[in-house]
Formats: structure tokens, sequence, C-alpha cells
């Protein structure tokens, strides 16, 4: 077991049951795995990979280490660790530092922890990892050849970094390639977020007004989603040309202050603090349904709902907790705040994420490829890598596509 942190190791069988069966549905990663387990291009590289751990992420660290890497993973999110997942890594050989519902410190600790591997790459997904090795790991900076990025709010962290100069190493943007936000962010974020929330409130959303804050491409797919569930929706925004593009979509626009007398359920997906606050909640209907699609917890301003709750905030239902107002009005938050796909649910469906992971996996092996060619810098993967994972996927599903011919090629490229 090394030294790992985990909550059960006696969990491992029942984590290798949903291991094995994410295995059966992701035949990219199950590809690069036959191909790469006998090259190990990894071979001697300490890799530290924080993703929500789950089978998915599960299966991509397995991946990795048959290619030849030693990996130490940790969890993103404190609420989406599985601890049989994380139990059934270690029997597997992988380092570990992850248990579901840990406390902040204990969060940070694990991070730590798998950083005294000394990694030569990472994978992170929200930005944590990247800000230790800004702040309090920075001597482990000589050491690293680069890492790539998951999320939409860990590359905004990301180019903020970059835009003052102060990344110390090459990043990836992974979120940023066409296979990952095309995919992962519309279809993945849009299935897995209402899967969240209607396993844990077992309510109907047909016929209910569905409020949806921010239409980049995770907003699109919550929102279609939510129209193809019966659902009338409401898109908020704060960029002009998002807000008329959901109009043309056939949405309703409007700013929160006013969605926020009409909703039934909210869902935001802004990567922004404060999207929910106090002036919204006060005139919420009763039994509204508040959840968080963002990476992280600010986006509804928990504070406010406490200091208005005139009651003590209790569960009353499985990750569902009630807040009591003045007037009696009950306003109900699903996972905390968090992340309602992975706090709520297992994540994003395994096919969107073989194509994701399969980015991921290709990334560390472009940053391996080109060590010490480039700079410190933000990157998004090369085209010919996004041409090439979608042609694979597509052969892996039977699907054909056309090609242009010689005469089609020159007419398109003659000058």
């Amino acid at each position: 077991m090394s030294d790992s942190i985990i909550k059960d190791i006696t969990l491992a069988p029942l984590g290798k049951q949903k291991i094995n069966w994410v295995k059966e549905y992701m035949p990219l990663l199950n590809l690069l795995n036959e191909k790469y387990s006998k090259t190990k291009p990894f071979a001697g590289i300490n890799m530290v990979v924080t993703i929500h751990l789950e089978a998915k992420t599960a299966y991509l660290a397995k991946v990795l280490k048959n290619a030849g890497a030693n990996v130490y993973i940790t969890g993103s999110n404190p609420l989406s660790t599985q601890d049989e997942i994380a139990a059934a890594l270690v029997e597997e050989g992988i380092n570990v530092y992850a248990t579901h519902n840990c406390t902040s410190e204990e969060y940070d600790l694990f991070l730590s922890k798998a950083l005294d591997c000394k990694p030569s790459l990472i994978i992170d997904d929200g930005g944590d990892l990247v800000n230790m090795l800004h702040k309090d790991r920075t001597d482990l900076i000589p050491g690293l050849l680069g890492g790539s990025e998951e999320t939409t709010t860990g590359v905004h962290r990301l180019k903020a970094l970059s835009r003052s100069g102060n990344l110390a190493f090459p990043m990836i943007a992974v979120n940023d390639a066409y296979c990952k936000y095309l995919f992962d962010n519309r279809y993945g974020t849009g299935q897995s977020s209402w899967d969240g929330i209607m396993r844990t409130t077992n309510l109907s959303i047909a016929g209910k007004n569905v409020v949806v804050a921010g239409y980049g491409w995770c907003g699109k797919g919550v929102s279609m989603r939510a129209k193809g569930l019966g659902a009338n929706v409401i898109v908020t925004e704060v960029d002009p040309i998002k807000a008329i593009e959901a109009v043309f979509d056939g949405f309703r626009v409007m700013p929160m202050q006013q969605a926020a007398k009409e909703g039934d359920f909210f869902v935001t997906v802004t990567g922004c603090k404060d999207v929910i606050t106090k002036d919204h909640i006060e005139v919420m209907k009763d039994g509204a349904v508040l959840s968080n699609a963002g990476h992280f917890d600010v986006e509804i301003n928990i504070p406010d709902l406490e200091d208005l709750s005139v009651v003590t905030p209790y569960e009353v239902r499985k990750n569902i907790r009630t807040y009591t107002m003045a007037d009696g009005r009950k306003i109900n938050l699903l996972g905390e705040g968090r992340l309602v796909n992975l706090a709520c649910g297992d994540g994003h469906p395994v096919e969107i994420m073989d194509l994701s992971f399969a980015m991921q996996f290709l990334a560390m092996k472009y940053l391996l490829d080109n060590k010490g060619k480039l700079s410190n810098e933000l990157y998004t993967l090369p085209d010919e890598l996004n041409n090439e994972i979608a042609a694979l996927k597509l052969e892996c599903i039977g699907v054909s596509i056309d090609k242009l011919s010689e005469e089609q090629n020159f007419y398109l490229n003659q000058e």
C-alpha cells in the first residue's frame, strides 16, 4: 500500500467492478493501452494526476501506469472521490491520496503528498495543483517538463498566470481542444448534471422553469438537455454574444434578479463567484432547487443562504440541504454547492470521457516528446492530434466518412 492515504482498502473489490465496467466502453483508451503498454514511453517518469477520482479517471491512471509511468493520484474535489475506486487503485500498485468528504486541510495535504514524488509531468483539474506548485512547492518546478489542464476554470487560472508572465512551466489546455469542449463540456456536462439533479431530488423536470446561469459550452449542454426533458429554460448571461446565441437557440434570456422569481431549478455554470446571492434568494419560490455545475463551490453564495435561514439548515434527503427563510419559504441546495454531476452522481458519461482522457494521455506524450522545446506558456493540442482522436473514435463506433479527392484538395488549397 506504500504511503497511500485512503479510507478503506477492503472496498477494493467494488472499485474494481466499477473500473472493469467503464473499460468496456472506452475504446480509445483501450487502443492506447494496447499500443503503449508494449513500448512504455513513460518509463521512469513520475506523474501526478489530480482529477475527480472515480472509475473513468481510475482507468486513465491504469493506462498511464501500463505505459510505464509511476502514477501518483489525488482527487480534485472533496465530494467527488469514491473510496472504493481509491482502494482499487492502491491494489493495482498506484499511489493514492484521497478520501471522500475530506477537509480542506486534508485536501491540501493530499496534493502535497502526491507532489513529494517530484513529478516530471502533471495532469490538473481546476488548477489547484498548479497553484500549489507556484506557491508552496516551487522547489519542484526545475524538474517539471509540464502539464495539462482539464477544465475551463483551470484554464482561466492558467491564462491569468500566463498574462502576468508568472507561468513557470509549459501547460497544455486540453479543455480548449475541439475534442474536449465540443463533447465533454457540452454533452458530458449536459447529461451528467441532470443525472445528478434527478437522481438526488427524484423530481420531474418537465413543465418546470429551469434557470441556467452561463451559456458557454457547459451552459449550452445543460440548457439543451433541460429542453429535451420538457423544461421551460431561462438563460442568464453577462456576455451579449452568448446571450443572443441563447435567444436564437430558442431560450428566454433575462437578468438573474428577474429569473430568480420564476425558477424552479437553478444550475450555475459560469466559473465565476456570486452568481446567486442574497438579493436573488430573497425573491425565489418556495421549494426552489439550487445546484452548481462549475468547478468551485463559489457560484452560489452559501454564506448568504446561511444568513437568511432562520432555522438551522438540515439534510432533508441525501445531498439536499434545506434552508428556511423568515417567511417560511424553503430553498434547497444540492451537493453543498459543489459540482452537482460529481457530488450527486458519477460524472460525465463513459464514452465522453474516453475522448477527453485519450487527449490527456496524448498531451502527456506530447510534452515528453517535446522535452526542452517548449516555453513556459499555455498551449493547445495540435490540430493533427484532435483529428487523430476524432478519426479513431469514429472507427471505434463503426462510423465512416467521406474523403476529399485530389481535385477537391487542389481546389480548396489553390491560391
